[in-house]
């Protein structure tokens, strides 16, 4: 029976090209790359400029996908920006990007799930592509989480950098089977009675300001293991796969602790893992992205493979998809 899937077939990331150290923040916050390293894993983090916007990060982001599957803005149809920290309360991000690229009138939206953003929308954006309702999808996850950041409060602001990753979308026929190109099984879940342990204390219709991020970092690292593990056994199990099946297991890059124990967790060989979080630090809906694009780029992550990709961000949210390249 022919299905037709969402296909990956394109992958783009952008760094801003201000790298800040541990060091760096050592000599304004009480903290040290010792410390840091031990807890996180994380040893730099990007910082966007003053004058750069997130539609800047994503428009970069979304013009290396686009040139990577050999489409042009002309093409695209569909944009889903997920991102925390968009350029303005409105309009989306995403019609920012759209008019960035000179993409043409088409659908044009952002999804705020925190970090869970990217996996959240790569489902919504299955949505319109697999059902014939957009040709070629841009899903962007771009962040400029360090505005967000409290630098007094050393259990948080160190954690975070700034960055945005892309894919592009196409519809492709299969043959219904788990060997097909595409987008294969996704599990999506959300608890927001447990808003307090990572959220930002301030909104338009709330504070009247941005805010800054709270976080409780003890509580929140307990959720992801068990939570993110059941998500990826759910969409495992949803596509038809088996975990030990899967290539490559790109995660959301919180913590490398929390790479460890989810993929220790599920029967995943550490070696599968994509790690960028010790050069990108957490970069909220962006990680996922810019760790596929990293992937691709050094050539560890081929067409035809199997891939997991999980996430869990305040809300709380957290969700995984099965795809394959």
């Amino acid at each position: 029976m022919s299905v037709v899937r969402s296909v990956v077939t394109g992958v783009g990331g952008y760094l801003p090209p201000n790298i800040v150290t541990n060091d760096d923040l050592a000599k304004f916050v009480d903290t040290s790359d010792a410390w840091i390293v031990e807890r996180t894993g994380i040893r730099q983090r990007h910082q966007a400029s003053p004058d750069q916007a997130v539609s800047d990060l994503a428009f970069e982001a979304a013009s290396r996908a686009l040139e990577a599957a050999g489409r042009t803005a002309a093409e695209v149809d569909l944009i889903i920006v997920a991102t925390t920290t968009p350029d303005l309360t409105f309009p989306a991000t995403a019609t920012i990007v759209q008019r960035k690229l000179g993409a043409p009138i088409g659908i044009a939206f952002d999804i705020q799930a925190v970090c869970s953003g990217f996996v959240y929308a790569l489902s919504v954006a299955d949505g319109f592509v697999a059902r014939g309702h957009a040709k070629c999808a841009l899903v962007i996850g771009a962040e400029t989480m360090t505005r967000l950041m409290d630098w007094t409060d050393r259990g948080t602001c160190v954690l975070f950098g700034d960055g945005a990753g892309a894919v592009v979308l196409e519809p492709r026929a299969g043959e219904g089977t788990t060997a097909d190109r595409g987008l294969l099984g996704f599990a999506l879940r959300a608890d927001g009675t447990k808003k307090d342990l990572l959220y930002v204390d301030g909104g338009p219709s709330t504070t009247g300001t941005v805010g800054k991020l709270r976080m409780q970092g003890n509580q929140v690292f307990k959720h992801a293991v068990i939570n993110i593990s059941e998500a990826i056994e759910a969409a495992a199990k949803g596509a038809g796969i088996a975990i030990a099946d899967v290539d490559w297991f790109i995660p959301h890059q919180a913590n490398q602790r929390i790479l460890q124990g989810v993929a220790n967790r599920v029967g995943l060989d550490e070696a599968k893992v994509i790690s960028t979080v010790a050069l990108h630090a957490n970069t909220s809906a962006a990680s996922i992205p810019l760790a596929f694009a990293q992937g691709v780029a050094d050539g560890r992550i081929k067409p035809g493979q199997l891939l997991l990709l999980e996430a869990m961000g305040g809300g709380l949210t957290w969700g995984a998809c099965v795809l394959r390249l």
